[in-house]
């Protein structure tokens, strides 16, 4: 188990993150997400040993986490960071990166593995190119290969995608997760990007302003936001008043994600149409409605200044928290 209990740290007297705590049982995968700036990439560098925490401790297997006061070189031994800056030596093939720290005393064994690492990454026709001439998502499929070589009990992974081609990005992403549950590689990874979220992690923490707002399983937090921000992580939302769509005596609103709203043209809830903008499968209309934008989804383009009927499933309303 990872054990963070209480962590502060500021840069100068900048506070960047205050009194976190949580626990990761082994072999969970984890997503970190907020705002930019809220301190995700801060917190991954204190986890592995790059920085030093103020306040607080932290914890593996039991084991305390000295951090980098402590060691002759940064870094636990039992895990491995991912950064966005990849540190990868240049004028070396792709092969020697990913098999850098691997022992040459059984070189079959090490090919063998290095060889396994590039079909996960997907790089097996790379394994003999130099690494600057590469692209930026290439080097950071091998940034990824080599973060892996050693097999590390947690892998800690900042924006790990980001890089990448949208066409190589899902295979990449479940070859992935598939090695690091069959190896139960605990993972955390830090993202803005909701496939990594909602496709391949088991929990998420929500951090905003270097604090932890929740701790919460990935499917339960996008059905039902603890607020506003947290959903907003997931995409576009919007805030609605409970009292137009139901029955309830209750007061207050509800978050409702675009794709729960259906057009009606049979409602008395009418908006009117601002803009439509395609994003695959259907297009997503920007609307007015009580004086307020909505967004919903549509699988056709409504032109402005058209007026249509919306409608929410009242079932919807009943599963959500109301602020």
């Amino acid at each position: 188990m990872l054990r963070v209990e209480n962590i502060s740290f500021a840069y100068d007297t900048q506070p960047v993150l205050k009194n976190v705590s949580f626990n990761i049982e082994k072999g969970q995968h984890i997503a970190l997400i907020g705002a930019s700036g809220c301190g995700k990439s801060t917190l991954l560098k204190i986890i592995y040993g790059l920085l030093q925490v103020q306040n607080g401790e932290l914890f593996w297997d039991d084991e305390k986490l000295l951090g980098p006061l402590f060691h002759l070189v940064p870094g636990e031994e039992k895990m491995k960071y991912l950064s966005q800056g990849f540190e990868l030596q240049p004028f070396r093939s792709v092969a020697e990166n990913i098999g850098q720290y691997l022992s040459n005393f059984e070189p079959e064994q090490k090919r063998g593995r290095v060889n396994e690492l590039l079909e996960i990454v997907e790089m097996i026709d790379f394994a003999h190119t130099k690494v600057e001439n590469l692209s930026g998502g290439q080097k950071q499929r091998v940034a990824l290969a080599k973060a892996l070589a050693k097999r590390p009990e947690v892998l800690l992974l900042d924006e790990p995608f980001g890089n990448i081609d949208n066409f190589r990005r899902s295979s990449l992403r479940r070859n992935l997760y598939r090695y690091l549950k069959r190896n139960k590689i605990t993972s955390i990874t830090a993202t803005h990007d909701k496939t990594d979220i909602l496709s391949f992690t088991d929990q998420t923490i929500v951090i905003r302003q270097g604090e932890i707002l929740t701790q919460k399983n990935t499917i339960d937090l996008y059905q039902n936001p603890t607020n506003y921000y947290v959903a907003s992580l997931f995409g576009e939302v919007n805030e609605m008043a409970l009292s137009l769509f139901t029955n309830s005596k209750k007061e207050g609103t509800v978050l409702i994600y675009p794709h729960e709203i259906k057009v009606d043209q049979n409602s008395d809830k009418k908006v009117r149409v601002k803009n439509a903008y395609f994003i695959g499968n259907d297009y997503l209309t920007e609307a007015v409605f009580e004086n307020t934008i909505v967004f919903f989804n549509h699988n056709k383009a409504l032109k402005a200044p058209e007026i249509v009927g919306i409608t929410i499933a009242e079932e919807i309303f009943q599963k959500r928290t109301v602020f």
